[in-house]
């Protein structure tokens, strides 16, 4: 289920291992001045465009997040994202690596996950400070939308 970058991206850049591609509209949420900005130029150049915020009307292929310990709730937060998430979308949740300031423990994403209507398939390292949990919509539920 884990996939790090050691094992699946070598050679891979960072926008390859979130399955970014061409003129995909990319949204993001929780923007601040500790964010990766490698991973964010990554990821624009990627899609070949800018993120867009939340306040978006667009239907989104991708959501990032950038989830600290003290945002908030984060099944509220999830619940916001997949809104505007097209069908076969995904969310990638992105959180400080352990030991660094804000580290969301990996149980509270495994319980707020399912509470939210997503499923965790996997967990990449999104850089230095940042770990990227890939969260879908199960294809069940994906078949009532």
């Amino acid at each position: 289920m884990n996939t790090t970058a050691g094992q699946a991206g070598e050679g891979r850049s960072l926008a390859d291992r979130f399955g970014i591609a061409p003129d995909m509209v990319i949204m993001e949420i929780g923007y601040d001045d500790d964010v990766d900005e490698d991973l964010r130029d990554a990821i624009m150049e990627a899609c070949g465009s800018d993120l867009v915020d939340e306040d978006t009307d667009e239907v989104v292929d991708a959501v990032l997040i950038w989830y600290r310990e003290d945002d908030g709730d984060l099944v509220d937060l999830l619940v916001e994202a997949i809104s505007p998430l097209a069908e076969n979308g995904v969310v990638w949740l992105l959180t400080p690596k352990a030991g660094r300031p804000g580290h969301v423990d990996p149980s509270d994403i495994a319980e707020s996950a399912p509470t939210a209507g997503l499923a965790q398939t996997s967990t990449v390292n999104a850089g230095k400070d940042w770990s990227a949990a890939r969260l879908v919509t199960p294809k069940a539920a994906r078949a009532k939308r």
